[in-house]
């Protein structure tokens, strides 16, 4: 660690070179700096670069390395592992949130701090869709890089399906460009291995032109949860790759279980393929524009999730996950979810490291609440909805959607046949584990 004198004159150095804006114990603005999507646990950082460009992230992964300080990113979204981290430095992507679409190309640069509502409305206006995240509040780099998914997967397949180049701050605070002739290895690795290999400062997709994408919303009194569940899955069965959608329940003045259909296509279309749905008893039908998935629980909660990808969803298991979803804690902000993959997902390339391609369905608890007391039932209620589910598990897990669970889920996430590879690219971009506050992989 770097002498008092020697870390204060580094960081009036990075507060005057920085672009953005630089904040530390006790300075105005710190606590705000600080402040993540949950609650739990609060972490207080040693500094908070908020990084307005690219040159801004090579200056502070500089004042990291010359400090010895670890070093912790924060991208434009949320997650349980890694933004923030007790007496690190914290380089804060969320002013990079600039999207740039090229219509000719049909192609898409993001930067690292831009989330799935950014790029879904610098797109989706001009009939072109990259794919993206269930909800418009997700960072598109976390979810790009670790293989995350999205509502128009089964159509289009996987964001990360779709990555054309990477642009990277390296641990050596070298500039890099991934793609398939420049750094193949690394590009390969950064196809599922998360933000182990630098600090993606941008991303460039390939678009999909989409002329129209429509949604319905249905709502049900619980007791038909396990009917309507039952109608959705005709619905994915028979109906063609186009259509997707998510269960869940909100809480509009009483517990509702909601039903989110997506469709690639015209209404029209989707009306007919929803039929088995509509013949459900449902207080509620919302098409178009207004239908859209519930509101994500407000931040600053207590908060945690994970998820277990599924081979069938059988009889047994539906009414199992109605039962949880009923029992969930705090039901006004909690969510129990459940939405199929196969499609363009199973049919995705399999050479990289996303091993849930052969997933049927995806369980994904997410248990918010405000109280510290309610801290164990919390928790306890995410465990016992993914051990309902296990007879069913592909084994495999999508790192996107969990915390830190152990090295076994890491792996899991990342597919045992894949570890060795990556580890190796690990070694040659970040021998020294600089960036290690994520779903790591070690250098070999």
């Amino acid at each position: 660690m770097a002498s008092f004198s020697k870390a204060r004159t580094a960081l009036a150095a990075l507060r005057e070179g920085l672009s953005g804006a630089v904040f530390a114990p006790g300075d105005p603005g710190y606590d705000q700096a600080r402040t993540a999507f949950t609650a739990l646990p609060e972490r207080r950082p040693a500094v908070v670069a908020q990084c307005a460009d690219e040159a801004d992230v090579v200056r502070a992964v500089r004042f990291g390395r010359e400090l010895d300080l670890r070093i912790a990113v924060r991208g434009g979204g949320h997650g349980l592992v890694g933004a923030l981290v007790d007496g690190a430095l914290v380089v804060d992507l969320r002013r990079m949130r600039r999207v740039t679409v090229d219509p000719a190309a049909a192609a898409v640069r993001i930067e690292g701090g831009a989330t799935a509502g950014d790029v879904d409305r610098a797109t989706r206006r001009r009939g072109l869709d990259a794919g993206g995240a269930r909800s418009p509040a997700v960072g598109m780099g976390g979810l790009v890089l670790a293989g995350g998914l999205g509502r128009l997967d089964r159509s289009i397949g996987l964001a990360v399906d779709h990555l054309l180049g990477v642009e990277l701050v390296t641990a050596g605070a070298e500039r890099v460009r991934a793609g398939a002739q420049e750094h193949p290895e690394l590009f390969w690795a950064l196809h599922g291995g998360g933000g182990n290999f630098g600090i993606a400062t941008a991303l460039t997709l390939r678009l999909h032109r989409l002329p129209e994408v429509c949604s319905a919303l249905l709502l049900c009194l619980p007791r038909f949860g396990p009917a309507v569940i039952r109608a959705f899955r005709e619905v994915v069965r028979t109906g063609p790759d186009r259509v997707g959608g998510a269960v869940t329940q909100v809480t509009v003045d009483r517990p509702m279980c909601a039903v989110l259909l997506t469709y690639a296509g015209d209404e029209a279309d989707l009306r007919r393929l929803a039929a088995p749905l509509l013949a459900v008893p449902h207080e509620a039908e919302v098409w178009g524009a207004e239908a859209h998935p519930p509101p994500d629980s407000p931040s600053g909660l207590r908060a945690h999730w994970s998820a277990e990808c599924l081979a069938a969803l059988p009889d047994e298991l539906v009414d199992l996950f109605c039962a949880r979803a009923e029992a969930r804690p705090v039901p006004a902000w909690s969510r129990h979810l459940l939405f199929p993959l196969g499609g363009a997902v199973a049919a995705g390339p399999a050479g990289y490291p996303v091993p849930y391609r052969d997933a049927a369905w995806v369980v994904h608890p997410f248990a918010c609440w405000a109280d510290p007391a309610d801290d164990e039932r919390a928790l306890a209620w995410v465990r016992e909805a993914r051990a309902d589910v296990r007879p069913w598990s592909t084994g495999a897990v999508c790192l996107a959607l969990v915390g830190d669970e152990g090295p076994e889920r890491v792996r899991a996430g990342l597919g045992a046949g894949n570890l060795l590879r990556l580890e190796k690219v690990k070694r040659a971009y970040d021998p020294d584990n600089v960036f290690r506050f994520n779903h790591n992989i070690r250098p070999v």
